[in-house]
């Protein structure tokens, strides 16, 4: 496992499945509280860190939204973005794309310009200055409807040359993802990417739904697919990426522990897993985190590394240079460590 961390700790990754406003840490909530003169029901930042026991999905987003009562200003969304490009730059993130969901703000009649134009300041900034290239994802929440999600989208869509994919997420259990149906159409008509969580706590007909009803270009979660040797078959065939979020999976417990995952058995069966953090602040790990357990869980080796590493360059919304850009990085980082290229690859320059 020595070696193994070595390369994990090292190798350039992307990140395709983040929740920004699931990446504020305790410190910072406390911090954009007292700035904001906003009550939150926690007396210290250890007492807050110990409310993160959650039983299922439903449990997490009652504590996930009452932090995001901190965030008032564009400088609260800005600082929010700014800490977690720090963060997982130590990590050796080269590229990642962020989810934002206007909704939970929305309600709380924060205005549309502080929730969008904090968030791209400091992706223009940070980015660039960390030397990483970044998207924006628009994700609305399922359990609010597809008329409401329509409204939250319309908003949106004054910075729609800054979102790069519209995609659903929140409360997944009896709210399937044909019920987005005519708005992901026209997302699709306006030339949005398109996801879905899907198959994280709803069954395999949700992951077979985004994918058949609405089209997307990658499931977000998508690990019940294995409910469903068929469509784990379509998934491999298709190339359609899943990103998946191990230690989440097991903080909400859909699965008990990190060797129960089926992470290695959907790679192994060729579909295009991609690793990601999902929440890193409420589940306790970040890239390197989620990488290094899921290694050490389920025995992944060098070629598995590369292969998932590599997946989550195919499966990102760059342009075709970029990734062929990143695909060699990560190649170059092989050769640099002495590490043999999966059979028939050849260094990409």
């Amino acid at each position: 496992m020595h070696e193994l961390s070595r390369i994990i700790r090292g190798m350039p990754k992307s990140e395709l499945h983040l929740h920004l406003e699931g990446s504020i840490e305790p410190e910072l909530t406390f911090r954009l509280a007292e700035r904001n003169k906003v009550r939150i029901p926690f007396e210290s930042v250890e007492q807050l860190r110990q409310a993160y026991a959650f039983a299922d999905l439903q449990s997490f987003l009652k504590v996930y939204y009452a932090g995001t009562s901190v965030l008032l200003k564009a400088e609260d969304f800005y600082d929010m973005t700014r800490a977690y490009l720090e963060r997982v730059a130590l990590d050796n993130v080269i590229h990642t794309e962020v989810f934002l969901g206007p909704q939970a703000h929305l309600d709380r009649g924060i205005a549309i310009e502080a929730i969008f134009e904090g968030v791209i300041a400091a992706l223009d900034e940070w980015g660039p200055k960390l030397g990483m290239s970044t998207a924006l994802l628009l994700i609305l929440q399922r359990h609010q409807g597809e008329e409401a999600g329509t409204a939250a989208y319309d908003r949106a869509m004054r910075y729609r040359e800054r979102i790069a994919a519209l995609g659903i997420g929140g409360i997944e259990r009896g709210h399937p993802p044909a019920n987005f149906a005519r708005l992901f159409a026209r997302a699709r008509a306006e030339g949005l990417h398109l996801l879905a969580h899907a198959g994280e706590e709803g069954p395999a007909e949700y992951v077979a739904q985004a994918v058949d009803i609405l089209g997307v270009d990658r499931v977000d979660h998508g690990v019940r697919c294995e409910e469903d040797p068929a469509l784990v078959r379509r998934l491999a065939e298709h190339g359609i990426p899943l990103t998946v979020c191990p230690l989440s999976n097991v903080k909400l417990g859909g699965v008990a522990r990190i060797e129960d995952h089926n992470f290695k058995r959907l790679l192994d069966a060729g579909v295009k897993v991609t690793m990601n953090s999902d929440d890193p602040s409420y589940f306790g790990g970040y890239m390197t985190d989620n990488y290094l357990a899921t290694a050490e869980g389920l025995g992944l080796t060098v070629a598995d590394l590369h292969r998932v590493a590599a997946n989550g360059f195919e499966a990102a919304f760059v342009p075709e240079a970029d990734r062929r850009r990143m695909l060699a990085a990560l190649d170059r980082f092989w050769v640099a460590e002495g590490l043999p290229l999966p059979a028939g690859a050849t260094p990409r320059s």
